[in-house]
């Protein structure tokens, strides 16, 4: 598939230009330390000198360096991503016992680029195969792939190692790793659920079951205290008391769902569809179509507790109020928990439930602290309960979102992008409605004046909808590219056109391997430069991978502008190179690298050998454009979202192009 020979030789060639020969001279003196690695493995035995017959575990440890993760083993390997895989030599010495376990892995749910749920490692993995020694001169050998992304600057790497572990070879054991959950948790991760929690609570405080109860409870504290400075040691009780209420009981959810059962539910179709359930029946109650309570026996004994008075009847009364509560606050408090929940975190649902609970509580401590302010409170009326009202229509979209999980993840075909986004368009357009008052509920009262705040959230409600409106044709919303399905489920596409480009044969494995946005072009670099030579264009290269997240995101979020589309269709012949495709080649085509030694017999492995060995990078996404020499026209670019750039980064090369072509 690719001479090795000739792409040295060729970049030396007589006619090279200034500015070609700088470009190339920077990329292969300035780029030596691009040859990347940012993970390092430790292969050994659970049993430094196993007998015959013993069982033993060999663990693969994989440090990562920060900023980088490594994909795991256990997901579908026709997702995209490039699952980790090892492969054991046969050898009668051992035996293989069960199927090689990743040890904890993170989870998570892709409805961008993958449209499905993957697991991957940060900081640190580990894989266990379990083997019985059949003799003692075993020898277990072999070679494992796998691929690892950077969260930072967008590259995407695969790699081929080999291990050998034999008899009387050391094997140490780590006494702190084996089974090791790696550290998901940030910093900036746990201040972003706090703040979005703390946000929660301060909407909770609006609802009808809510906010009546800050003036009744606080006039309570004050007309039992003696003092002010009682009344006030009360309230900060109290305050404190729903605080660590609501923090046990995300502490307590997260260690018995956290881990287990909500990570691996989380796009199981039953669990989404209790959820879709769960959120619709709670939208209906706050329009008012039946109101959900606790149990009475239940409430009641509850606040029978809070009249004995002293600190224990405080905690009770904090209690109580969150029961009171519960129909108004669950919805709210059960959308943040269980988005939090998803990653299987006991430090993100405690954070979640802490902040929610510390905006709950603050009312009413500070009004007990001032109990002048409570003069200043807008009194109950209609506005609480427009407020629950334009809660229920949140929830009801929210739920879709829930519906949308389990329909990809299981292919039914039932609520596909356009079916989406007509839902929303519909549910955010009654809300517009009912907030300029065209529609009224029987629990709103009747009333023809329109407050400014619902003025303003109409604007804003209408604007919403207007936008979602070119999506119906096949517009990418790309600020919601998160909530809706991804764009290959539109079935109703009048935006999207075929880009074309420029080919002189048809390109081989097309029958495997595509080009997005309709864009034509080939998967063999021999026969790129070939069409080259024939009509005179450059050659862009695009090494890519099909695990490769941010190439992905560069096809989605750069290539399908215009302006972009219209240069790689009509000024280049396009080769797309993936680096980790594992179609098996003839043998007449295998090769033995310069680089490793390795033999190469896949369509990746000579892909990836060649960017090594010619451009001194292993590293996706990766651009490089050549003239019909193979001569470098441009420094190669990476991974960079900017559409300008990239734009400039073609044209730069067009104008080398033309320049080369008069000398």
């Amino acid at each position: 598939m690719i001479e090795k020979s000739t792409f040295v030789n060729s970049v030396y060639r007589r006619h090279l230009s200034f500015i070609s020969f700088i470009g190339f001279f920077a990329v292969s003196f300035f780029s030596s330390s691009q040859i990347l690695k940012p993970i390092e493995w430790e292969v050994s035995m659970s049993e430094r000198a196993p007998n015959v017959g013993d069982e033993v575990e060999i663990q693969f440890k994989a440090k990562i360096e920060t900023d980088w993760y490594l994909y795991s083993s256990d997901f579908d390997p026709d997702l995209g991503p490039m699952v980790t895989e090892f492969y054991f030599e046969d050898d009668d010495s051992y035996e293989l016992l069960g199927e090689l376990e990743p040890i904890n892995p993170l989870k998570t749910y892709d409805s961008l680029i993958w449209d499905g749920e993957y697991t991957y490692f940060k900081g640190e993995g580990l894989f266990i195969q379990k083997v019985k020694i059949l003799d003692k001169g075993f020898r277990i050998s072999g070679n494992y792939t796998y691929q690892v992304c950077s969260d930072v600057d967008g590259k995407c790497i695969p790699f081929d190692d080999e291990f050998s572990l034999v008899s009387g070879g050391e094997s140490e054991q780590s006494e702190d790793g084996l089974k090791k959950k790696t550290d998901s948790e940030s910093e900036g991760n746990l201040w972003s659920i706090l703040i979005t929690a703390f946000l929660a609570g301060l909407v909770a405080l609006l609802t009808p079951c809510v906010y009546p109860m800050i003036p009744i409870t606080v006039s309570i504290f004050l007309k039992q205290s003696k003092t002010r400075k009682e009344g006030v040691g009360k309230a900060l009780i109290y305050g404190l008391s729903i605080v660590v209420f609501f923090s046990l009981l995300g502490f307590l959810i997260s260690l018995i769902w956290g881990f287990t059962a909500l990570n691996e539910l989380s796009t199981h179709w039953l669990f989404n569809l209790i959820i879709f359930s769960v959120f619709v029946i709670f939208a209906l109650s706050f329009f008012g179509l039946f109101e959900i309570t606790l149990p009475s026996g239940l409430v009641s004994k509850i606040d029978q507790q809070a009249d004995r008075g002293g600190l224990i009847g405080i905690f009770f009364m904090a209690i109580t109020l969150v029961l009171v509560s519960f129909s108004c606050t669950f919805p709210i408090v059960g959308t943040a928990l269980i988005n939090t929940l998803s990653g299987g975190s006991i430090l993100e649902g405690t954070a979640a439930m802490f902040g929610f609970s510390l905006a709950f509580a603050i009312p009413f401590t500070g009004f007990a602290i001032f109990p002048a302010w409570l003069k200043s409170m807008p009194q109950s009326g209609g506005w609480l309960n427009s407020v629950k009202v334009v809660l229920g229509f949140l929830e009801l979209a929210l739920a879709l979102k829930f519906l949308s999980v389990a329909d990809l993840a299981y292919h039914w075909g039932i609520l596909d992008r356009e079916v989406f986004i007509s839902l929303w368009i519909s549910i955010f357009g009654l809300l517009g409605l009912y907030l300029i008052g065209k529609l009224k509920l029987k629990s709103d009262p009747d009333s023809d004046k329109i407050s400014v705040a619902r003025l303003v959230l109409a604007v804003f409600t209408f604007s919403f909808v207007i936008s979602l409106i070119p999506g119906l044709w096949g517009a990418p919303l790309k600020s919601l590219s998160g909530f809706l399905p991804p764009m290959a489920t539109h079935n109703f596409n009048l935006l999207q056109k075929e880009a074309g480009g420029n080919t002189c044969e048809d390109p081989d494995f097309a029958d495997i391997l595509h080009w997005p946005h309709g864009l034509q072009g080939y998967f063999d670099y021999e026969q790129a430069v070939a069409c080259a030579k024939e009509q005179g264009k450059p050659i862009f290269i695009d090494f890519t991978g099909h695990g490769c997240v941010n190439c992905r995101e560069m096809e989605q979020r750069v290539w399908s502008d215009p302006a972009v589309l219209k240069r790689l269709s009509t000024e280049f012949v396009l080769v797309a190179l993936y680096v980790d495709d594992r179609t098996q080649l003839s043998p007449a085509k295998w090769y033995e690298s310069t680089y490793d030694g390795k033999t190469k017999k896949t369509i990746g492995q000579q892909n990836a050998d060649f960017q090594i060995t010619r451009f001194n990078n292993n590293a996706q996404p990766f651009y490089v454009i050549l003239n019909a020499r193979e001569e470098l026209l441009i420094a190669p670019r990476a991974y960079d979202l900017s559409i300008s750039s990239f734009v400039d980064f073609l044209d730069s090369a067009l104008e080398n192009h033309r320049k080369n072509a008069i000398l």
